[in-house]
């Protein structure tokens, strides 16, 4: 697993330090930083990491596993007051406060927003990452009704309601953000298992569009973020189970599913934390004038511009 540091290191970087190297003799303690500056400049990074999202009131929905985790975790080192929900509370000690509700359901969706005006007085930054599929393989004719109705209630109903019920307070603070974790599914379906999931997602996603025309005028940024393939841990558990009945190894089970995901041109999966840092940033003032978008993170899986 990657080092938290370096991965901050990697994406806060810091100053870059260029040297043009000519004829003349160069003053290294000028141009070249030393330890204590260094030190110096990683101790002014990680101070701002730290009170980038101070005072605001972050929900993470989805937020007790996989890249739910990884996105409250990276909210949390920005010094936000988070809040996860789930059906089940988290397997590890966490900062967030936790609020169990099953979003698939409108009971569950009014239990998370009373709580989130009553106790939090609303957000200011609501990320809609829960969704999932659970049809089994098989095509267009085992999709039934049911499954059809399971998708739309877990992928595209949370964030609807949710949205009713926390944007007005949004609105008339005049400023927030929504991000809505879509899928590369909504361009790339896999028709074999996740039709109905990947017909959600793309329902999501142009819900986004329209909301984002709608109130980013009123100071509220809205826009989506659509991952591809995410190594989290039910993903490596699922790929050593691959490898366990093809009786090979972890590394061919896994290059075998990102082939059959049609190929990804970087390697490899995404990683949790690097959504999480794309959905950061997305989230941040360094993001002030994006709004009504769709940010993907695939890898370079989706072949066309």
């Amino acid at each position: 697993m990657r080092n938290k540091t370096m991965t901050r290191a990697l994406a806060y970087g810091g100053m870059r330090v260029a040297s043009l190297l000519g004829k003349r003799p160069i003053d290294n303690r000028k141009h070249s930083p030393g330890i204590e500056e260094k030190a110096m400049t990683a101790s002014s990074t990680n101070a701002n990491h730290a009170s980038e999202f101070g005072g605001k009131r972050v929900l993470v929905t989805g937020g007790t596993k996989g890249a739910g985790k990884a996105i409250a975790s990276r909210f949390l080192q920005g010094g936000a007051t988070v809040v996860i929900t789930a059906r089940s509370g988290p397997a590890e000690k966490t900062a967030a406060h936790f609020i169990q509700a099953d979003l698939s359901t409108s009971e569950g969706t009014a239990h998370v927003i009373h709580e989130m005006l009553s106790r939090f007085k609303g957000a200011d930054i609501v990320v809609h990452n829960v969704g999932g599929s659970s049809a089994p393989s098989g095509g267009f004719i085992t999709v039934t009704d049911e499954l059809w109705q399971q998708a739309i209630d877990e992928n595209l109903y949370p964030a609807v309601r949710l949205d009713r019920g926390l944007l007005p307070s949004m609105i008339e603070q005049g400023e927030g953000v929504i991000v809505h974790i879509s899928s590369i599914q909504r361009t790339l379906p896999l028709y074999d298992s996740t039709l109905a999931y990947a017909a959600a997602k793309a329902a999501l996603t142009n819900y986004s569009k329209a909301l984002a025309n709608e109130v980013s005028p009123k100071g509220v940024r809205v826009l989506t973020v659509s991952p591809g393939f995410i190594e989290t841990d039910a993903a490596t558990r699922m790929i050593q189970r691959m490898a366990d009945k093809d009786k090979s190894d972890y590394t061919a089970a896994r290059q075998k599913l990102m082939d059959m995901l049609g190929g990804i041109p970087l390697g490899r999966p995404n990683r949790p934390e690097e959504v999480a840092e794309l959905v950061a940033f997305a989230a941040s003032d360094r993001a002030s004038a994006i709004t009504g978008t769709e940010i993907v993170i695939d890898g370079g899986t989706i072949p066309t511009v």
